[in-house]
């Protein structure tokens, strides 16, 4: 372990607490069950999804992106305000890493390569889904092998990929952020 690696200081005592309903035991299970379907139906399709063209790829990966939040009941409103221009090559975004839902939010607006420590790729199911979905994984165990990812980040982006990045590399409870 490295001294750049985040820390996030979350415990059960520090955490926000829940303020809205609570739903009753079988919608919830209802609503986990099909988000955990509806990652499982993306986990199958990948093979066939990487056939397609850049474009229906990129649209497919956008409603896929905006439905897992929904099927796991949460309520989606995105006010986007995009430049005038796309600009040429690849862009990177940059964004708070509040919690796992950042990455499917941020994918049903911006789909784009994420970069994501390098034990993700061992997790069962997400593990390979973000793997054939181009995700970046970097080493923060070793801080020799930045120079490696920053270029393989720098790559992705002279090719023309968006790249989302979540510096904080953690998520965080509260209202507090990442230092």
């Amino acid at each position: 372990m490295t001294g750049w690696l985040p820390v996030a200081p979350c415990t059960p005592a520090g955490c926000a607490r829940h303020t809205g309903a609570v739903r009753a035991p079988l919608p919830a299970a209802l609503l986990l069950l099909s988000g955990c379907a509806l990652v499982l139906l993306g986990v199958a399709c990948v093979p066939l999804v990487r056939l397609l063209g850049a474009g229906p790829r990129r649209r497919l990966t956008r409603r896929w992106a905006r439905a897992v939040p929904q099927a796991f009941g949460v309520r989606v409103r995105v006010r986007l305000h995009a430049p005038d221009r796309t600009p040429d090559g690849g862009e990177l975004v940059v964004a708070n890493h509040i919690s796992w839902l950042d990455i499917p939010l941020v994918a049903s607006v911006l789909p784009g390569r994420t970069v994501a420590k390098r034990e993700i790729r061992c997790w069962p199911l997400l593990g390979p889904l973000a793997a054939r979905g181009g995700t970046l994984f970097i080493d923060r165990d070793r801080l020799r092998a930045l120079p490696a990812a920053v270029r393989e980040i720098a790559t992705a982006l002279r090719s023309g990929s968006r790249v989302v990045v979540f510096p904080e590399g953690s998520t965080w409870c509260g209202r507090g952020g990442g230092t």
